[in-house]
This record gives structure tokens, sequence and C-alpha cells, in this order.
């Protein structure tokens, strides 16, 4: 029995060792704009399976999303970091995000069209199941998330992390096909009580299948240990609200990708 135990421990072992998560820039296109995004897989597994596109925040593709992606990988999913801005432009700082990402939303029409450019891009890869796939973004992306959904895109659902919830069109929360999960600071300066209000209002009206979870004593960028942790400045890292949304999103994913 001894014996029997130690070779399905080097087994599963060797399994482990064979397991690697994959990355891969994939050029793709909206119109004319050529975008820059990053694919992320398990190669241990062979099959298709369910994708999940993930939005950057507003410096753009960074190290962090890639990090959001492999933990998806390492769940089963294949996920890909979609590319709002463009091939190269990445800003610097916060100043030349909240120029950036101020473009995009003032045109939803512009960011529906670059965020399902990039729905498109996960869905034609052989790795995916493209009948069984997600969306999760943060703060800039959990708005786009939001802004993918309200296009008509067939998405089985949608996360946003303390992204803006406003709601400059509220008709269109009928055209929302999937579910929606929202997770929210309940202290974030930035989201107002009127467009928490206005989303709510929304998604009832719309008969969506929506949750919104408010995580008290978290701001803004409540998932991001590089926003650091001082609460005054509107955005901070808060580990009980990361941990926590993180496992609420896995449940979500279970649930609309099963």
């Amino acid at each position: 029995m001894k014996m029997h135990l130690t070779t399905l421990a080097l087994l599963a072992a060797a399994l482990t060792l064979q397991a690697e998560i994959k990355t891969k820039t994939i050029e793709y296109k909206d119109g004319d704009t050529t975008l820059e995004g990053v694919l992320v897989w398990d190669d241990a597994v062979k099959t298709p399976r369910p994708g999940v596109l993930v939005v950057h925040q507003w410096l753009g593709v960074t190290d962090y999303e890639k990090r959001r992606a492999e933990q998806l990988a390492k769940l089963g999913y294949v996920a890909f970091c979609a590319d709002i801005y463009g091939k190269g432009v990445r800003p610097k700082d916060t100043k030349e995000a909240g120029v950036e990402a101020g473009k995009y939303k003032s045109d939803r029409k512009m960011l529906r069209a670059r965020v399902n450019a990039g729905l498109a891009a996960l869905k034609t890869s052989e790795l995916v199941d493209a009948k069984h796939v997600a969306a999760i973004g943060y703060c800039f992306g959990g708005t786009t998330v939001i802004e993918l959904a309200r296009s008509g895109a067939d998405v089985a659902g949608v996360v946003s992390f303390h992204g803006g919830l406003d709601s400059p069109t509220p008709a269109d929360g009928k055209n929302i096909k999937g579910k929606v999960l929202a997770c929210h600071g309940a202290d974030d300066p930035f989201v107002s009580a009127k467009d928490l209000t206005a989303f709510e209002d929304e998604m009832r009206l719309a008969r969506v299948d929506w949750t919104l979870i408010k995580y008290g004593g978290a701001v803004h960028s409540f998932t991001q240990p590089m926003a650091g942790n001082d609460n005054s400045k509107g955005a901070a890292y808060n580990e009980k609200a990361d941990i926590g949304s993180w496992k609420a999103m896995e449940t979500f994913l279970v649930a609309v990708l099963k």
C-alpha cells in the first residue's frame, strides 16, 4: 500500500511538472488600428476550454493583467489580455493614462468596438470553446466589460472590479445577454451615489441577472497592490476585498461557463 501511494504521488508530481503556463503575444485589428494582446493558457490541457477576456486598467496592458491571466489559466481557462489603446500605446504615468482612458470613456461606441475586437480575437483561438466565454476588467477595464455586455456581445457573463458604474445610455441594458457581477469598493469616491443608483436601475429595468457586491472599507483600485495602502488618496489596495472579490469571480465563472 505504501509503495502504491508513493507511485501515485510520483505520478501526480510528474503531471504537475508537465503542465506549463504559456503566453503568446497576438496582434489583431479594430478597423485600421493594430492592437496587441496576450493569450495565456495551460498547455497541459489539450482540448478547447472556456475563455476569459481580461481588460486592463487605465495604464494599458501591464504585468498586472498578465498575472491575472496566469491565475485564470491555472483555473483551467484560456485568458486573453485585450488591448484597448493600440499597439505601442502605453501611458507612462497617471496623467497620460487619464487622457487616454478619457478618449474611450467619452466615446462609448469606440470603446465597445475595441473590446469587441478583443473578444473576437479570443474566440478565434483554437484553444477556446467559443460558446463559453466571459470577460473581466479592472477600473477602466471594469467599465469596459460592462460596455461589452451593453453592446449585445455574446458572452456568458462579465465581472467588473472597481469599475466605473455610470449608465450613459440606460436603454442599452436591454442588450445584455449574460450575467453581470460588479465588485465595488463601498468607499470608492470615484463612483458617485448617483451613478451607482443609475447602474442598479438600468440592471433592474432591463431584467438583467446581476449582482453587486460592496466591500466595506475598500476604495478604488482595491485589487491592485501598486495602488498603495492610503485610503485617503481614493485608490488603495485592500487585501480582504481583493481575495473576496476573486473568490466571488471564481464562483461566478464556474456558474456561467459550466
